[in-house]
């Protein structure tokens, strides 16, 4: 079963560089604030995208399938981003730097938030 979870996330990364290359990246207001807050540029963000791998997938979501995806911008920053997965145009929700407490690590949760 991990195996086939493992493709359904690879799928989708795939999916989302392919939009990447192509230039198909919208972005909420929230998402844009969160950047300005962040100082991230549209071109790290593409750049992320580029290269992503998905965290968590929601397929499920309320409002739609999305997923939390990373990548980093240097040896020391990685970049969360939160985006949809089934559109013709990657939506993106919100950008952030993962940091304590939230997440231990860029890849692993921390304190009460622990999955």
């Amino acid at each position: 079963m991990k195996d086939v979870f493992r493709l359904d996330l690879e799928k989708v990364a795939d999916r989302l560089c392919q939009q990447a290359r192509d230039d198909r990246i919208r972005i909420t207001l929230h998402g844009h604030q969160k950047m300005i807050e962040e100082d991230i540029s549209y071109e790290v963000l593409r750049e992320v995208l580029l290269r992503c791998r998905v965290i968590e997938n929601y397929p499920e979501h309320q409002r739609g399938p999305c997923c939390l995806v990373y990548g980093y911008i240097s040896d020391e920053r990685f970049l969360h981003i939160v985006c949809t997965t089934t559109l013709e145009n990657i939506v993106v929700i919100t950008v952030y730097e993962p940091k304590e407490p939230k997440w231990v690590t860029p890849f692993r949760r921390g304190g009460e938030h622990e999955m």
